[in-house]
C-alpha cells in the first residue's frame, strides 16, 4: 500500500484534487517527510514566498457562553460586580489602541448566546435595548467601524440564516471554528459534553448560510480533544463540500490543543509537533494550492516557523496590543520577530485584511455596500493590505524596505529567490517569451523575489542601454480641457454637466498656442506635445489648423501630438479612414504620436474606467495604422486603480505582438494612476493608485517583457517624484521623458512634484544615480547643438494664458469625463 500513498501524493502534487475516499486512505499514511515535500509543493504553487498575517485588536465582547467546552479558559460564568458585555466606551477604547498601533482588523470574540443561559446576560442586553446578543454584537461592530475604521471580523459561534446576513452588514469577514465532525465528543465523557452549539451539524448549517449570503467564512479544525485521524479528514471533506459549492470558506485553521490550568483537560496530552504538521500538510492536500491555510504560531512557541514546511501560508491574527484571550498562557510572537523568523524561512512576510486577498478583490460579490470602499482603499492591487503612505504625485517617503534600491545599493533580503521565479528569470533570459500567467506572477513578487526581479531589469538595461540615461527638453501644451467622455480617471477634463468642475475650463487661442511653442523652442526646446481633452466643437480641421499655426511659426519644432482617441475623432469628424487622416497630419507637419488614452489594454478595465472611449482593438488599429504610415509612436500604460497583475500582463502582451508587427513603438511609458481628485476613487471604486512596490515592478516588468522590441523604459518624474525616479533606474529605466515646461493632466489630478525638471536638475538626478545624461530628440537622435546651449539657463516662463471657452463649429453638449 505504500506505493499506492504514493502515487496518489504524485498525483495530487501534479494538479489532482483527491476524492474523499482517497484523502481517508491518507489517514493511515504516517511517512511524514513525502507527505511535507508535496504540502510545500502545492503552497509554493498557490502562494508562492508570501506568509501572510492581519494586524488585529481582540475585543472580547462577552465572556459569557453557554457552552462548556472541557478545555476553554474563555468562557467565565458571571461575577457579582462585573458587567457581562463590553460597554460601547470600553471596546471603543481597545478599539482606538488598535488603530493608533497601525491595526486594520476588529476581531470580535465572544461565547456562544449566554442570554440562553444566563439571566444576568438577557437583562444586560435588555437595559442595552437588545433581544440577543447578536444584534448587540452587529451594533458595537458598526460603532467601532464608524469611529476608528477598523474592519471587524465576526465569530459569534452559532447563527441563523438571518444572524449572519445581520452581521454581514457590518463586517467584512465571519467565522466558526468546525473544531471536529465528530458528533462522539458530544457524548457523556466528551469534551463537548454540554455544549449545544458544538454540534457539528449545527454549525456547517451556520456556514452553509453564510455561502448562501456570500459571506467570506473562516473555518477549521481544533485537533488533540479527543478525535481520529480519520475524524481530522472527515471535518475537512466537510468543510471541502460546503467551499466548493459556494466558494465562500477563505481559511482553513489547523489549531492545536493546548492543556490549560483550571480546566477539565489540564492533564490530557497535548499534539506533538509531528502530528501538527501532519495534519497542515493534509489540509493542503485535501485543498490544494488555492486554499488559505493557517496555524496559530502563538500555539507552537519558539518551533513556530517549522510549520511553513507543511504548507502553511498564513499566521492568522497577530495583535501589537491586545493578548489572546482564548488562548492567554500562549502570547503572539513580536511582529518584527516574526517578520525575521518568516525570512528565515524564505518567505515574504505580507499583512492583509480580515478578508483574504481574493474575496478583498470581489466586494462586488462579497462585502456590504458601506463596507466596499473602505475595502478597496485599504488593499494593494493582489488584494493584501497597503501599508504604505507613499502613492503617485504626493510627497510621501519612499517606504523602508525599498530605500535600498532608491539607494542604488546591491543589498536585498537575504532569502532564496521561489524556484517558480527563478525559472521564469531565465527564461527571459535565454530569450523566450513569457505568458500572461507567468508575466502576472512578475507582478505578484514580493522579497528577495521582487530584488531579483529589479536586479534582472537592471542588467538586461545595462546590456541594452548601457549607462546612459535620456531626456528631452519639450513643452506639453494642452490645448483645451473640455471633453465630452466620460473617463472615470481624469481630473483634468472639464464640461458642462461636469461632478465636480475642479478648474476653469479653457480652449486656447491658437495665438496662445503659437506663442507657447515660440517660447518652448527660444528655451532650448526640441519637441512641442500637444493633446487635450476631446471638445465637443473640435473637428478634424482643428488639429489641422493647430498643426499648421504651430509648424509655420516653428517650422524645426517636432510635434509630438494627437492621441488614437484624438485621431480617431478627428477621421470620424471629416468622414475619412483614418490613415487618410494621418496622411493629412503628416502633411500638415505632425511628426509623431503619443501612444496615450491607452490605459489599460483590457477591456474588462476599460468597460468599467472608459467605457466609451476607443475599445482595446480599437486603440490597436488606430496605432497600428500610424505606423503603416511612417509615423513612430510612444506606448504607455496607466495603471494602479480598478486593474491588477492579469491586466497588466495582457497590456504588455498586446504592445509586444504590435511591436512584433510594425516595429512603430519608440518607448514604453508607465503612467501610475494619480488619485487625489479622481472622479473614481472619489466615488470610492478606486484604490490610491499603485503601491511603491508595484510601481516599480511596472517598469522592471516591462523592461523584461518587452525586450527585444521595445528597448526603452520610461519613468514620469512628475508621478513617481525624485527618489522613485531613482528607484526605476536601478529596476530597467533609461529615459526620463521630457522637461514638460508646463504639466497639467497630472497637476489637475493632484501630483505635487512640480511642472518642470530643467536639464540642469535632470542631469543632477541622473548624475547622482551614477549613469551619464544625454539629452535627446524626440526620436532619440542628436538634438541641434544650440538648441541644447540654449536649454541651460533658460529664462522663467511667462505667465499661460487659458482662453475662455467660445463656440468653435459644430456643437454637441459636454460632458464631464468625470461623469
Amino acid at each position: 500500500m505504500t506505493n499506492g500513498y504514493h502515487e496518489l501524493l504524485a498525483r495530487v502534487r501534479d494538479g489532482a484534487s483527491p476524492t474523499d475516499d482517497e484523502a481517508r486512505q491518507l489517514t493511515d499514511f504516517t511517512e511524514l517527510e513525502p507527505l511535507l515535500e508535496v504540502a510545500t509543493a502545492l503552497n509554493d504553487a498557490g502562494h508562492g514566498n508570501v506568509i501572510s498575517y492581519s494586524r488585529k485588536v481582540f475585543i472580547p465582547l462577552t465572556q459569557l457562553c453557554r457552552d462548556v467546552c472541557h478545555y476553554c479558559t474563555f468562557a467565565k460564568p458571571p461575577r457579582p460586580g462585573q458587567r457581562a458585555y463590553l460597554t460601547a466606551d470600553e471596546l471603543l477604547a481597545i478599539a482606538r489602541a488598535g488603530a493608533d498601533a497601525g491595526c486594520k482588523e476588529a476581531l470580535f470574540t465572544l461565547g456562544d448566546k449566554p442570554e440562553l443561559r444566563y439571566k444576568v446576560a438577557k437583562r444586560e442586553l435588555a437595559e442595552l435595548g437588545y433581544e440577543t446578543t447578536i444584534q448587540y454584537l452587529a451594533a458595537m461592530a458598526d460603532l467601532v467601524f464608524k469611529e476608528t475604521g477598523l474592519l471587524p471580523h465576526a465569530n459569534p459561534g452559532v447563527m441563523t440564516r438571518e444572524e449572519v446576513a445581520l452581521l454581514r452588514t457590518v463586517s467584512i469577514s465571519q467565522g466558526i471554528m468546525l473544531e471536529s465532525a465528530s458528533d462522539r465528543l458530544l457524548e457523556k465523557g466528551g469534551v463537548h459534553y454540554g455544549s449545544p452549539d458544538k454540534r457539528p451539524g449545527v454549525r456547517l448549517e451556520t456556514m452553509r448560510h453564510a455561502g448562501e449570503l456570500q459571506v467570506p467564512f473562516t473555518s477549521g479544525i481544533l485537533i488533540g480533544i479527543g478525535e481520529t485521524r480519520a475524524e481530522r479528514i472527515d471535518a475537512l471533506l466537510s468543510l471541502r463540500a460546503l467551499h466548493r459549492e459556494h466558494g465562500h470558506i477563505q481559511e482553513i485553521i489547523v489549531q492545536n490543543f493546548r492543556a490549560k490550568a483550571g480546566t477539565k483537560m489540564a492533564d490530557a496530552p497535548e499534539p506533538d509537533l509531528e502530528d501538527l504538521l501532519w495534519t497542515i500538510a493534509m489540509a493542503r492536500v485535501v485543498f490544494g494550492p488555492e486554499m488559505n491555510i493557517q496555524a496559530p504560531p502563538n500555539l507552537s512557541y519558539d518551533l513556530y516557523p517549522r510549520l511553513i514546511s507543511a504548507g502553511l501560508n498564513d499566521w492568522g491574527g497577530v495583535s501589537p496590543v491586545t493578548p489572546d484571550h482564548v488562548n492567554p498562557e500562549a502570547p503572539w510572537p513580536h511582529l518584527e520577530q516574526l517578520r525575521q523568523n518568516t525570512a528565515a524561512c524564505g518567505r515574504e512576510l505580507t499583512e492583509r485584511l480580515a478578508i483574504y486577498p481574493a474575496y478583498a478583490l470581489d466586494g462586488d460579490r462579497w462585502l456590504d455596500e458601506q463596507l466596499r470602499t473602505p475595502v478597496v482603499r485599504a488593499i494593494d492591487a493582489d488584494g493584501f493590505a497597503r501599508t504604505e503612505d507613499w502613492a503617485p504625485g504626493e510627497l510621501a517617503d519612499i517606504p523602508a524596505a525599498y530605500r535600498p534600491l532608491v539607494a542604488g545599493e546591491p543589498s536585498r533580503p537575504t532569502g532564496p529567490v521561489t524556484a517558480r521565479t527563478q525559472k521564469i528569470l531565465d527564461q527571459v533570459e535565454s530569450g523566450e517569451s513569457l505568458s500572461e500567467a507567468q508575466i502576472a506572477a512578475l507582478f505578484r513578487v514580493r522579497g528577495s523575489d521582487f530584488f531579483a526581479v529589479c536586479e534582472a531589469a537592471d542588467a538586461l538595461r545595462e546590456r541594452v542601454n548601457g549607462n546612459t540615461v535620456s531626456y528631452v527638453v519639450n513643452r506639453n501644451i494642452n490645448y483645451t480641457n473640455v471633453c465630452y467622455f466620460k473617463c472615470q480617471f481624469c481630473a483634468f477634463s472639464k464640461g458642462k454637466l461636469s461632478e465636480n468642475l475642479r478648474g476653469t475650463p479653457y480652449d486656447l487661442d491658437l495665438d496662445e498656442v503659437v506663442r507657447r511653442t515660440t517660447e518652448a523652442w527660444e528655451r532650448g526646446g526640441t519637441e512641442v506635445c500637444m493633446q487635450g481633452g476631446i471638445h465637443p466643437d473640435y473637428t478634424g480641421e482643428t488639429y489641422l489648423e493647430i498643426l499648421n499655426a504651430v509648424k509655420e511659426a516653428q517650422p524645426d519644432i517636432h510635434v509630438h501630438a494627437f492621441s488614437p482617441l484624438e485621431v480617431s475623432q478627428g477621421a470620424e469628424t471629416l468622414g475619412l479612414p483614418v490613415r487618410e487622416y494621418l496622411r493629412r497630419l503628416k502633411a500638415a507637419g505632425l511628426g509623431t504620436l503619443p501612444g496615450t488614452a491607452a490605459e489599460v489594454l483590457d477591456d474588462e478595465v476599460r468597460r468599467t474606467l472608459c467605457p466609451d472611449k476607443l475599445s482595446t482593438q480599437e486603440w490597436l488599429d488606430v496605432v497600428e495604422a500610424a505606423h503603416l504610415e511612417g509615423f513612430r509612436t510612444t506606448s504607455t500604460i496607466m495603471y494602479g486603480h480598478i486593474d491588477g497583475p492579469v491586466n497588466w500582463a495582457r497590456h504588455l502582451m498586446r504592445l509586444r505582438e504590435l511591436q512584433q508587427r510594425t516595429g512603430g513603438i519608440t518607448e514604453f511609458v508607465p503612467l501610475p494612476f494619480v488619485h487625489m481628485e479622481a472622479p473614481i476613487y472619489l466615488k470610492g471604486k478606486a484604490r490610491q493608485g499603485p503601491t511603491f512596490r508595484e510601481a516599480v515592478l511596472m517598469h522592471a516588468v516591462a523592461r523584461l517583457v518587452l525586450h527585444p522590441l521595445i528597448t526603452n523604459i520610461q519613468v514620469s518624474w512628475v508621478k513617481m517624484g525624485v527618489d522613485g525616479v531613482r528607484a526605476c533606474l536601478n529596476a530597467g529605466v533609461n529615459d526620463m521623458g521630457g522637461t514638460l515646461m508646463n504639466e497639467s493632466i497630472s497637476r489637475a489630478a493632484g501630483t505635487l512634484h512640480g511642472q518642470e525638471l530643467p536639464p540642469a536638475a535632470m542631469e543632477e538626478i541622473i548624475r547622482a544615480a551614477g549613469r551619464v545624461p544625454r539629452q535627446r530628440s524626440t526620436l532619440y537622435g542628436e538634438p541641434p547643438t544650440e538648441q541644447q546651449v540654449r536649454s541651460f539657463g533658460a529664462p522663467e516662463l511667462l505667465p499661460i494664458v487659458l482662453t475662455p471657452l467660445k463656440p468653435r463649429g459644430r456643437r454637441r453638449e459636454a460632458v464631464s469625463s468625470g461623469a
